[in-house]
């Protein structure tokens, strides 16, 4: 080819890709002002981007450099930093022991005695030992409930204190159940009970109101007293998080567990190295977290990145510290408060949600994120996605007023895309705004 012809086939291929990244982004700007537009959403506030790895660059971007309330949404970055710093396998404490005494220095392990994990290697470990047990928590540092957390949101199971030895999710499961067998009905005879999982001594109070027919428990705010109404179900449950006081709730529910008495001591000085004692897998939990938005696994998982780095436990430290650091480059820095979303104060933008998700497929393979994030027709996207199911790997973000999604897809023609859709403020159905952001994302899917 002579030089003349080359750079006229140059030009024509380089105006040909110009036109068609122009088209491109011409058609999602059509399909964006039909959700922007959309009456469920049009007086919301909304940020969108789209993002293409392979090329590095931006497809759509609307109002995406502005800050919004992500929500569950960043359980992505807790997830980031669970990824970059707590290994293969979560550790339940560290210990070291000399001939009569056995010590142990909590991580923040929020597996630790859950009841989606049946094997309980620290348990086993405690229970085998002969020798006395010590526990220091000196290397607690923070607060039970995060920055901005609703106070009177702390009846519910999804606010579960934060705490250096966290034991059944920090909740107790409470437990109506009916006998409603044959020959109870027929004597009229179909007696309730109640019990706890795991059981408690503390105070309970049962309600006789017979006007309230509903199953439900609340605690006191400041005390582990529960006041129990019996209702009309068959069977039913409800969690409600318990206060941890320091470690103290905690040492109560493990002496019954593992059949002996674990003694505080804040003198503990250690001249050898400190022994892990391993748990579970690391992905073992940040599925259920990305797949359920377990709010108290993302919340454990910054504290245990915190001992990590730096020998003890502070949300607020290690986060300004991956902000300065692995996360310095993010391209807005955000107000980031919490490890799970619950705060009003977390502001992030559409962006911030691109750079950390490209972070995470370079660092830690995109395969290894689809295991991670649910996809469509599981976890939080069950009544989303269904028939992208396997192409659509996305986290769900919500509060009130609040609708957040950003992960990955991959196009009809297999393009790996990324995403984020932020939308704030917003006075419809929580159902009604997802199902309008899908048919935004969807469209793009099946025409790319």
């Amino acid at each position: 080819m002579k030089p003349t012809q080359f750079c006229r086939w140059s030009i024509s291929f380089f105006i040909v890709c110009f036109v068609c990244s122009c088209s491109v982004q011409k058609q999602i700007s059509k399909s964006a002002k039909l959700l922007i537009n959309d009456p469920v959403v049009e007086n919301a506030h909304i940020g969108i981007s789209i993002f293409d790895p392979a090329e590095n660059k931006y497809w759509y971007g609307f109002q995406s450099d502005k800050y919004f309330t992500p929500a569950s949404n960043t359980k992505i970055f807790s997830c980031y930093a669970a990824l970059k710093y707590l290994g293969d396998s979560l550790i339940t404490f560290h210990y070291s022991e000399n001939d009569t005494a056995l010590f142990i220095v909590p991580n923040g392990d929020p597996t630790f005695l859950h009841a989606d994990y049946k094997q309980q290697p620290a348990v086993q470990f405690l229970q085998k030992t002969k020798k006395k047990i010590y526990i220091t928590n000196t290397n607690w540092k923070d607060a039970a409930w995060g920055s901005g957390w609703s106070w009177d949101d702390y009846n519910g199971g999804y606010m579960a204190e934060r705490s250096a030895l966290p034991v059944y999710g920090n909740v107790i499961k409470w437990i109506q159940s009916k006998d409603t067998s044959e020959e109870a009905v027929i004597m009229n005879r179909q007696d309730v009970s109640v019990f706890s999982e795991p059981e408690v001594n503390w105070p309970v109070n049962f309600n006789t109101d017979i006007h309230d027919s509903t199953f439900h428990v609340e605690r006191k705010l400041t005390d582990n007293e529960f006041n129990i109404n019996q209702g009309n179900e068959a069977y039913a449950e409800q969690e409600i998080p318990f206060i941890t006081n320091g470690v103290q709730s905690a040492l109560g529910l493990l002496k019954d567990t593992i059949g002996k008495e674990i003694l505080i001591t804040n003198k503990f000085k250690n001249t050898k190295p400190l022994t892990p004692l391993y748990s579970q897998p690391l992905d073992s939990m940040l599925k259920p977290m990305m797949y359920r938005s377990d709010n108290f696994f993302a919340e454990q998982s910054l504290l245990m990145v915190s001992n990590k780095l730096f020998g003890y436990m502070n949300g607020e430290k290690v986060i300004d510290t991956l902000l300065k650091t692995d996360l310095k480059d993010l391209p807005q820095k955000p107000n980031w408060a919490d490890g799970s979303g619950l705060s009003r104060y977390d502001a992030f933008t559409p962006q911030d949600f691109i750079s950390i998700l490209n972070k995470m497929k370079i660092e830690f393979g995109i395969q290894r994120m689809q295991n991670i994030f649910p996809t469509g027709g599981t976890g939080t996207l069950k009544n989303y996605y269904k028939a992208d199911s396997g192409y659509f790997f996305a986290k769900t973000g919500s509060l009130s007023d609040v609708i957040a999604l950003s992960g990955f897809f991959y196009t009809q023609k297999n393009k790996l895309l990324l995403f984020s859709v932020l939308v704030n403020n917003h006075h419809s159905t929580p159902f009604m705004v997802r199902k309008a952001v899908e048919r935004f994302l969807r469209g793009i899917r099946n025409n790319y």
